[in-house]
């Protein structure tokens, strides 16, 4: 029987109080951290930090002094003009940017994996998954062209048997991520021009995400991650982990013991400071200090620096993750504007990831490919291999 749409309504009445109010507590609380947040920009980054525990973890600590040059106001550095550089005037068309972009990424190296799957399921009588990475190098130069590439792996019934403490699905989930940060630690390591080069990790370097997994899982993400951080350190090549809907709340978890506000998980960072931005403008740099999965970074668990950068009109700011060897090069804005380039590129989203996401990605058509190549070497093999009904039947049908 369908839902009916009156029932509906009438509960929404009913319960209209109950919206109401938390609503309005949400509005005052976000209106809270604002005013936090423009009072601690407008103090020395000595004062700032002197407002944050020594010992425990703050959420987050500022490592970029802003001069009120930098940021006249709220705590936001603008890009027009703080770091647009030789730009007269904000543009007016495309056309504009266009040449902007074209200066910025002349000759400069962008670098980006993503990774798809196919994982095991019912369909099939054997366990097995097929995971696939693409990559997209774009040297933005007339000499050298852009190069695509897929790598592929497979997982057998061992590496994908039994273990109550690893879902089968994670554990896929697991080797694609391992394959997509070995091929850019791979990439970083025979980087020619690591000065004039910006690789792209599609997510954050502060794997938070794990926390929810065993400790096994843990270990594996951690591990990847850190193989990357070295790579990028000992190479001194930029590497940006790009997170385009964040749900971070270290800035409000910083605010939170700086100034003794409600501690809240329902303010997220990149909520607090959208009002505040316009397109191209950033925040401050400042170290990631929120604990939890940190604690197994080693000798990189204070060397996570992250930025909010607005990369659309009306959208939330992104969260750009890097090696804290970055913002001590100097060389900040430059990095930003690579970045800010690639997101006018790609229409508000970085080129690089976007291409390496349609190479890498496995469709509906590849997954036929897959099972028809399976079910012939299966066949060759004698191994008992078992396709579902349905699943031959689409195979048919196709």
């Amino acid at each position: 029987m369908p839902v009916s749409s009156g029932q509906i309504k009438a509960l929404l009445d009913q319960k209209r109080e109950a919206f109401s109010s938390f609503s309005r507590a949400k509005f005052e609380l976000l209106h809270a951290y604002n005013r936090a947040w423009i009072d601690f920009a407008l103090l020395s980054q000595a004062q700032q930090l002197a407002l944050l525990p020594h010992s425990n973890s703050a959420g987050a600590r500022p490592l970029e002094a802003l001069t009120p040059e930098q940021a006249p106001e709220k705590g936001i550095v603008p890009f027009f003009f703080a770091e647009s550089g030789p730009v007269g005037d904000r543009w007016t068309n495309r056309e504009q940017s266009a040449q902007w972009v074209q200066t910025i990424l002349a000759n400069v190296t962008t670098f980006a994996v993503d990774g798809s799957q196919i994982s095991p399921g019912k369909d099939i009588s054997i366990p097995i998954a097929l995971i696939q990475i693409g990559w997209f190098e774009n040297p933005h130069s007339a000499e050298r062209a852009y190069k695509k590439d897929v790598r592929v792996d497979l997982m057998t019934p061992k590496e994908l048997g039994p273990n109550p403490a690893q879902p089968v699905e994670r554990r896929v989930n697991i080797r694609r991520f391992q394959m997509e940060v070995a091929r850019l630690v791979e990439y970083i390591n025979t980087c020619r021009e690591p000065d004039r080069t910006l690789v792209f990790f599609d997510g954050a370097l502060v794997v938070t995400f794990a926390e929810a997994f065993d400790q096994e899982s843990q270990t594996a993400y951690v591990q990847s991650i850190l193989s990357l951080l070295e790579a990028s350190d000992r190479r001194r090549v930029p590497l940006i982990g790009y997170v385009d809907t964040s749900y971070a709340h270290d800035l409000t978890g910083m605010l939170h013991h700086a100034y003794g506000l409600e501690a809240t998980e329902g303010i997220h960072d990149a909520q607090l400071l959208a009002r505040l931005m316009d397109w191209g403008d950033r925040t401050a740099v400042f170290q990631c200090d929120r604990g939890g999965v940190l604690d197994q970074y080693e000798g990189y668990g204070d060397q996570i620096a992250f930025t909010y950068l607005k990369t659309t009109r009306d959208g939330y700011p992104v969260r750009l993750e890097m090696p804290r060897w970055m913002w001590e090069s100097g060389h900040i804005t430059q990095y930003l504007n690579w970045v800010r380039g690639e997101v006018i590129v790609g229409g508000g989203y970085p080129y690089s990831i976007e291409t390496a996401d349609q190479t890498a990605v496995l469709q509906g058509q590849d997954k036929h490919l897959f099972l028809r190549v399976l079910q012939d070497w299966a066949d060759r093999e004698a191994i008992n291999l078992r396709l579902s009904r349905k699943m031959v039947s689409k195979q048919r049908r196709r």
